[in-house]
């Protein structure tokens, strides 16, 4: 079977979450199937599998891309696998998986800051009914999401009338944290800063734990948010890295006492599993997705309490030994070959299915 692997959303100089797990699963698919890989930039094969084979395509952003298909079915593909649910199905002639990574923004309808104006009007509009991601999903021959937990809303809103495969995000591996390094006061954030991930209670936190405790905020931040949020914690308590490099970041964890988010919402959790796979246990919100990567490794709290962050990390810290041995291997649970063979079983159900289909 010839398979296409979507990379338009690679990004180019450093992954997001889409981008990373996009190169995850194309980097450990199983070997039973040919891959093609969809490119619509060649800078993106940088941080994509040597050896596969690929063409290029329109961006996923061209006004064109409802009739993709068009360009799709000049490979001679027997089906494609999207990391995404909008790539376009109008008029394929190949099998279609799309990928519904979470619901957030039916909650949190904030769209992403980076967005151009127009985009961020038409994904506030699109997340304003159920009906626009009924019609993509159902438009495909099957569906991939990251979590249980999103499979679920997935089907108590009745999302969509195709088979739902769950392919876990996962972290690339890396080294673990020394046995005999010992652990500083310092606590890691990765992630934006967008309302709904409500860093603010995290640096609430800080006055309650102690005048020697920091929270190392990884990602970049705007002047006004580094303002916000530095009025709330002691002088000094919050590090910025403004946008650290992988090895920083491996290298601040592999030191700190935890990870933590207290984020009201999520899609998956990728920070989580990087933690805990070097050993770092997590503190984070008591919400159904955290719960499903943190199972009992994890330490959990109410986002909306700062008390409740200070006395999570306390308790924390009372089994910090055990705990660092239970996140490395509740972190084993997630790896991106066990992912990608889910995906390339979803793809040859649809396959299966899509023939059933045009049989009948």
């Amino acid at each position: 079977m010839r398979i296409g692997i979507d990379c338009r959303y690679v990004r180019i100089g450093r992954h997001d979450g889409i981008s990373r797990f996009t190169a995850g699963i194309a980097a450990h698919l199983p070997d039973r199937h040919d891959h093609v890989l969809l490119v619509s930039d060649e800078r993106q094969l940088a941080s994509l599998p040597g050896g596969v084979s690929w063409e290029r395509i329109p961006a996923p952003t061209d006004p064109g891309e409802p009739l993709v298909a068009r360009h799709v079915n000049r490979l001679g593909l027997d089906a494609v696998f999207s990391p995404m649910q909008t790539m376009g199905s109008r008029g394929r002639r190949y099998a279609l998986v799309l990928t519904l990574h979470d619901l957030i923004y039916y909650r949190n309808r904030t769209p992403p800051r980076e967005f151009a104006w127009p985009l961020r009007l038409g994904w506030r509009a699109f997340h304003l009914a159920w009906w626009p991601q009924r019609l993509l999903l159902n438009g495909a021959d099957g569906v991939v999401t990251v979590s249980g937990t999103t499979a679920g809303l997935i089907a108590e809103h009745r999302l969509t009338t195709r088979p739902v495969t769950v392919a876990y995000n996962a972290a690339d591996p890396a080294e673990p944290r020394a046995a005999d390094g010992g652990r500083t006061k310092s606590l890691v954030y990765m992630g934006s800063f967008m309302p709904y991930k409500n860093v603010e209670t995290l640096a609430a936190a800080l006055p309650l734990l102690g005048p020697d405790w920091t929270l190392h905020c990884m990602s970049r931040v705007t002047a006004a948010d580094r303002t916000r949020l530095q009025r709330l914690a002691p002088a000094g308590a919050l590090v910025f890295h403004d946008g650290a490099t992988d090895d920083e970041y491996l290298a601040v964890l592999r030191s700190a006492t935890a990870l933590a988010t207290a984020s009201f919402d999520e899609g998956f959790g990728i920070p989580l599993v990087e933690a805990m796979g070097v050993g770092t246990p997590v503190v984070v919100s008591d919400v159904p997705i955290f719960r499903e990567i943190g199972g009992d490794a994890a330490e959990y709290f109410d986002p909306s309490s700062p008390s409740a962050v200070a006395a999570a990390v306390r308790r924390l810290e009372a089994r910090w030994d055990a705990a660092s041995s239970a996140s490395v291997a509740q972190a084993a649970r997630f790896r991106w070959q066990d992912s990608a063979e889910r995906v390339t079983q979803a793809v040859e159900r649809a396959v299966a299915d899509r023939s059933r289909r045009r049989r009948s």
